[in-house]
């Protein structure tokens, strides 16, 4: 019997299937091609803009600095307002280095206001009474917590630190609750409820800022450039501690703070924004927080989401931009990325490529 020396049709068929002609001005993979920087170091600029058509999480770093530098660069045609920037953080990238890159954005007021969690304010305070020390992922925890040691990752904390920040923060908290009875004794005298001292995340934030008197810190640059910090979850942390024992120190008087002006603040800023832009780093309520803002105005322009979150499990952690233009928190024309990625790698590579270079680039051909 003779075998035939053809392939099947059906197989060349499935295999060879004929290709549609691919979209007209569909981008070619590259990626950074080093021959061209022969005879001179590659900045960091160059390398994040020649990473725009490598594919996978490089463009996607890539595309986050594009959208932040499009943020910098929107002007309103009638007021030349510029984009009001909302930055978020969570705790454990105040207690890495990153605390550096984001003290430079508020310093040179580059952000409009910061959303943060109570470890992003305390441990930036911390760092300004005692050092946080490089440790191992693998340190096994009973070991640490019997020499007096907490783990943050691959950091180390000594609790020696908390007991500083004790030290440092209850006398503030004492005059803090003087000012306020003090206040409160007034609006009794006057009868004009606005004499009372409301005290406020953002408000504690800005005077611990004050307090702190040191140029590491980013609270320390918030508060000299106004820049508002809000803490929704401020009592989860140390701060919390602090202010449960300072309660039993002051009894019956005890500080009393207020979460319903902090949020009427944010809300106000992001309705009277002539344009948003979020950027937020890790998840969980300052990712929400924000976001929840700029539902107020419809939602932002601009977002740059940094994380490591998968939407499978549907919490807003991990929630990408689309589902945010579901609820109105982000426009559905807006220019939006989310980086699947740690941000003590990927977010000082956006940075350099964005704030922190010496000739920003070029705006936009439109920014209406």
């Amino acid at each position: 019997m003779s075998q035939s020396t053809a392939a099947p049709t059906s197989a060349t068929a499935s295999v060879l299937q004929a290709s549609e002609p691919i979209p007209e001005g569909t981008h070619e993979v590259s990626g950074v091609d080093f021959d061209k920087f022969q005879g001179h170091d590659i900045t960091v600029a160059e390398l994040v803009e020649n990473m725009t058509h490598m594919g996978f999480q490089g463009s996607a770093v890539a595309e986050a600095a594009r959208i932040i530098n499009d943020m910098r660069a929107f002007r309103d045609p009638e007021t030349g307002a510029k984009t009001t920037i909302f930055l978020g953080y969570t705790s454990n990238l105040i207690s890495s280095g990153l605390r550096d890159t984001l003290r430079y954005l508020v310093k040179h007021n580059h952000v409009s206001a910061i959303v943060t969690t109570a470890g992003g304010v305390e441990e930036d305070l911390i760092k300004c009474l005692a050092p946080t020390y490089m440790g191992s992922f693998a340190t096994p925890g009973a070991g640490l917590r019997a020499k007096g040691l907490n783990r943050i990752g691959n950091l180390l904390v000594p609790n020696n630190n908390y007991c500083a920040f004790e030290d440092w923060l209850i006398p503030i908290l004492d005059r803090m609750l003087e000012e306020q009875e003090a206040a409160k004794r007034k609006a009794q005298e006057t009868g004009d409820e606005e004499d009372e001292l409301h005290w406020t995340p953002s408000l504690i934030t800005e005077r611990l800022g004050r307090e702190i008197d040191n140029e590491d810190s980013v609270l320390y640059w918030a508060a000299k450039n106004k820049i508002p910090i809000f803490c929704p979850a401020l009592t989860d942390g140390s701060l919390g501690d602090m202010l449960y024992f300072h309660t039993f120190k002051t009894s019956p008087q005890r500080l009393r703070v207020d979460i319903v002006d902090d949020v009427r603040r944010i809300n106000t800023m992001a309705v009277r924004a002539a344009r948003a832009g979020m950027i937020i780093l890790g998840g969980g309520v300052v990712k929400h927080h924000i976001a929840n803002a700029c539902l107020m105005r419809n939602g932002a322009e601009h977002a740059v989401y940094v994380n490591t979150a998968q939407e499978f499990d549907g919490s807003d952690a991990g929630a990408r931009p689309d589902e945010a233009v579901s609820w109105g928190k982000i426009k559905s024309d807006a220019n939006a990325v989310k980086v699947y990625a740690e941000a003590t790698v990927a977010f000082p590579l956006i940075v350099a490529a964005s704030f922190a270079r010496a000739t920003p680039p070029a705006p936009p051909a439109s920014t209406q």
